[in-house]
């Protein structure tokens, strides 16, 4: 379960990118889409590595590296 959300979370992450990338090339100067899409795409990857944080903690997910 965590990891589905944590993938879902990195898709979201990579929307958000483009559609800022879109609003970057189509919009106007004044225009505020570009930064509201900023600012959802640190929300969404600080969320996400709260989840990854949250995870390890939790013992949900492991790393099996040699090292």
């Amino acid at each position: 379960m965590l990891k589905a959300a944590i993938v879902l979370m990195l898709l979201a992450t990579i929307a958000s990118l483009f559609s800022g990338l879109v609003f970057l090339v189509k919009d106007d100067e004044n225009s505020t889409r570009l930064l509201k899409a900023l600012t959802v795409r640190v929300t969404l990857a600080a969320l996400t590595v709260g989840l990854v944080a949250w995870g390890v903690i939790s013992g949900q997910l492991v790393s099996h590296a040699p090292f």
